[in-house]
């Protein structure tokens, strides 16, 4: 078959691809601490010797979208008067652990509040406790890695609440939620140099203008790569007509 109909094929699912990163930014514009994605594509020619799935597509079929890299940067913050709400004026990101995983995430989201936690009191019988949390069911981490407890009569005081980063911020695995856990590539987690600012969040970093500029580039880029197989199409039925 015409080699242009694999090239077409895979152009167009990928301009797709692309379309639901820049989409899901669009949809996210207004969500506190939220980072966008910026597709990546590479040349399966070089990168993909056996194409864009294997056993599928003849290899050097056209471009794939490799990944999907976050957009650290940040765009500014919000007042909102709130004790609770936090944002980070530098680098690093909030420490957050889930109680009923262990698992320890990352975010630039602030917006906190304060839940109940049940301590053993030693005695075979247990205490309550309110920390600061996320309010989803983890808890924020101080600046030594520990639990912040809220004094529910002294709420509008500042909490110690940690900020932490790693050497390399690239390929973190967006996990939901505006929350982030490290891959290998990333290395140690370390102090953040940020400075915790209260009262504030940070704006999402979704550039509107730039996204609805992507979104009309991959509508026409789907809609040529659909056009291409209709003509490879027609090519095909001119030959296959032809008679000796």
């Amino acid at each position: 078959m015409n080699h242009s109909f694999y090239t077409a094929a895979v152009g167009a699912w990928q301009q797709q691809a692309r379309l639901n990163v820049h989409g899901n930014n669009i949809a996210n514009v207004n969500n506190y601490g939220f980072k966008a994605k910026r597709p990546v594509f590479s040349d399966l020619m070089y990168d993909f010797i056996n194409g864009a799935q294997q056993d599928e597509m003849p290899r050097g079929t056209g471009a794939y979208m490799v990944s999907a890299d976050t957009d650290f940067s940040a765009t500014g913050f919000a007042d909102t008067g709130r004790a609770m709400d936090y944002a980070i004026e530098g680098d690093g990101f909030f420490a957050l652990w889930d109680p009923a995983t262990g698992e320890y995430s990352y975010s630039r989201d602030g917006s906190f509040t304060m839940s109940q936690y049940m301590l053993d009191d030693g005695n075979g019988g247990t205490t309550t406790h309110w920390y600061l949390s996320d309010g989803l069911g983890r808890f924020v981490m101080s600046r030594t890695g520990q639990l912040i407890e809220v004094d529910p009569d002294k709420l509008d005081a500042a909490q110690p609440v940690g900020v932490f980063d790693f050497v390399n911020t690239n390929g973190m695995q967006n996990v939901g939620e505006n929350r982030f856990v490290p891959v290998e590539k990333n290395g140690q987690l370390r102090v953040g140099s940020g400075k915790v600012v209260q009262r504030m969040l940070e704006q999402s970093n979704v550039d509107l203008a730039n996204e609805l500029t992507k979104v009309i580039e991959s509508q026409r880029s789907f809609t040529y790569a659909l056009k291409m197989i209709q003509t490879s199409d027609e090519i095909e039925t001119t030959v296959n007509g032809l008679r000796t």
